[in-house]
């Protein structure tokens, strides 16, 4: 019999039960046989009870096999039994099966290695900036003393030092304080005017007769402790705690602000009157490019919103020749650190940002710590772009003009006045 029709027939036979009317005729015509439909199920029912007892019957035949084998063992003639224990029969274990992990874990897992490897370019980052020290940079001495209230007051000056000149031939152009890391969580930024009359330790003869930005030179022919000596005068006349300094000359600031912002700093440009008339332009001083050779460059700046690069920002927070003058000064220099601090909104940018904070402290003479930089300084520019609390010492027409012991005009305050407002602002 062909093979095909074998397989035919076995397949219909297996699926008698079901058949119909041509399948039950086509099954008939091969095997002979004349079934119908009541015949059919009771050929199906008598085929699977077959099977069931052969199944039986095999299962039974198994178990009497296994049984003689047991007893085979147990009674061998060899006499190896007679000495030794058979072992027990063991079932095999069932490997344990792994357990899946969860969509959360998963996750857990992504974000740690996320977090690992922002860590990491961060503090690639920080370092590769802190590479463009310049030669010769030093950390000054500074006895710098803690704040009763746990905030961080961090001494900043800006120095009219150019390349060229040392820091004894440098004095500060700009004096701020900076308080973090308050219970508040604000940032605030004190500003000195520069030609405040102050008492000074060892230097002043009749009282507060010395301008206050002569402190920092001072400090730097004696062996290079201006900071130094400008916390103490600070201390001695207003009473502030102030743990850490920083040292920004012309140079150093133009770096730092075209490290952190390679677009420009947006900041609108804001002068007094000039002479009593309002201005669109102003030209002033190009202070980056100031040679001995060339020492009257000039860069005009127009009025309005606009960004800045490093040299220009420079020359925009140092011009005083305006109808505020120093006052005037003072308020855009307060301007540009609000709107450097501000515009910081992603303080973990891998690259550009940890690159330009190790840039900021590569360029800069402060005793601020690795430490202190890579842990604060996140917190501090999220808490920047919230807005800088400002003031100024002291506010504007709250003085009486004075000369100071070497006949130059100074600005005479009252001391007392002062102390509590900065208490009150600072703690």
């Amino acid at each position: 019999m062909d093979q095909r029709i074998k397989l035919r027939i076995e397949y219909l036979r297996a699926n008698l039960k079901y058949l119909n009317d041509v399948e039950l005729a086509e099954y008939n015509r091969l095997t002979g046989q004349h079934l119908t439909h009541q015949q059919q199920h009771q050929q199906h029912t008598h085929q699977q009870v077959q099977e069931t007892y052969q199944a039986d019957q095999a299962y039974q035949s198994q178990q009497a096999y296994d049984q003689a084998s047991n007893f085979d063992l147990q009674n061998s003639s060899d006499g190896f039994n007679k000495h030794h224990k058979s072992r027990p029969f063991k079932k095999p274990k069932n490997k344990k099966k792994r357990k899946k992990v969860g969509f959360w874990k998963k996750l857990r897992r992504f974000l740690l290695l996320v977090l690992v490897l922002m860590i990491g370019f961060f503090i690639y980052g920080y370092h590769r900036g802190k590479s463009r020290a310049p030669e010769g940079l030093q950390t000054e001495k500074f006895t710098g003393q803690k704040t009763p209230s746990g905030a961080t007051n961090i001494l900043i000056l800006g120095t009219d030092q150019r390349d060229f000149q040392t820091t004894g031939d440098a004095r500060s152009d700009s004096i701020m304080v900076m308080q973090v890391n308050a219970k508040d969580n604000k940032v605030k930024l004190v500003s000195f005017m520069r030609d405040t009359l102050v008492y000074q330790p060892g230097v002043s003869q009749y009282g507060a007769d010395t301008k206050i930005n002569v402190a920092y030179n001072i400090g730097e022919q004696d062996n290079h402790q201006g900071a130094e000596y400008m916390r103490e005068v600070l201390k001695k006349n207003f009473d502030i705690d102030i743990q850490y300094y920083a040292l920004v000359n012309f140079n150093s600031f133009a770096t730092v602000i075209d490290s952190l912002y390679p677009m420009g700093v947006k900041i609108d440009a804001k002068f007094s009157t000039i002479d009593g008339q309002v201005v669109k332009s102003v030209d002033v001083p190009d202070d980056l490019n100031w040679t001995p050779e060339h020492q009257d460059p000039i860069q005009t700046i127009k009025v309005g919103t606009q960004r800045m690069d490093g040299r220009t920002l420079l020359n925009y927070a140092r011009f005083r020749k305006d109808d505020e003058g120093d006052f005037g000064r003072t308020k855009r220099q307060q301007q540009v650190m609000q709107a450097i601090m501000s515009g910081v909104k992603s303080p973990l940018t891998l690259f550009t940002g940890s690159s330009a904070l190790g840039t900021i402290k590569g360029v800069t003479s402060t005793n601020v710590s690795d430490f202190f930089m890579l842990t604060h300084a996140p917190g501090l520019a999220l808490d920047a772009a919230k807005g800088i609390e400002s003031y100024t010492v002291p506010e504007n027409g709250d003085w009486v003009e004075a000369l100071d012991q070497y006949g130059g005009s100074g600005l005479l305050i009252d001391f007392d006045k002062y102390q509590a407002k900065l208490k009150n602002l600072l703690g």
